[in-house]
């Protein structure tokens, strides 16, 4: 898939699949995942999908530091519901890396490996979603604010002349251009302390 450069950048994510070792279909486990490979499962690149990419990447960092994540061993809650404003988007991308699901995912074998009840929504949570590893009860909230990149002035009218079936290759291409660039803009700001907050 060609796609901008700057998705070459991203770092990637590692985690860790007692399930995918057992079966054989990564060794030791160990599955990397990247931006782009997010960037499929949606079908598009946006402000909501870099923020639940990095939400899940910082969070996962405070939880096992430079230790692989254990794929399937956490439990993520939301605040909003699967249907509520981004909610379902973000929540796909978050279940993709973490391999938690709600009811649909793997049943497990013997009692080990399910991957079911580990994604909840509409709960008390005091941030946008909550990580908690199931070995250790370690927890950690948090909450993404895209605003601290602001789109710039003359988006959504560039959005909609993109849309338009009078739109010109050119004008279509700008606009894709200065979309992408906002979330490349996001990602270079990762660090930011008001991108992402804890609580």
């Amino acid at each position: 898939m060609a796609h901008p450069d700057f998705f070459d950048t991203i770092p990637t994510l590692v985690l860790r699949d007692p399930l995918a070792q057992l079966l054989g279909s990564a060794e030791d486990g160990l599955i990397e995942y990247s931006y782009a490979e997010a960037v499929k499962l949606t079908g598009h690149s946006c402000p909501t999908v870099a923020g639940a990419w990095i939400m899940t990447a910082q969070a996962l960092k405070r939880l096992y530091g430079d230790a692989p994540p254990l794929r399937g061993g956490i439990s993520v809650s939301f605040r909003n519901s699967a249907v509520e404003g981004v909610t379902g988007v973000i929540a796909s991308v978050v279940g993709y890396i973490t391999g938690a699901t709600a009811d649909t995912g793997f049943k497990g074998l013997r009692g080990r490996f399910d991957r079911r009840n580990l994604l909840h929504f509409g709960q008390p949570v005091d941030g946008d979603i909550r990580f908690e590893r199931l070995d250790t009860g370690e927890r950690v909230t948090v909450s993404f604010d895209s605003g601290v990149v602001p789109p710039p002035a003359g988006m959504m009218p560039r959005l909609f002349l993109a849309m338009s079936e009078d739109a010109t290759p050119e004008q279509r291409a700008a606009f894709a251009d200065a979309w992408q660039g906002r979330v490349r803009g996001i990602f270079e700001n990762m660090d930011h302390p008001e991108l992402v907050r804890y609580s």
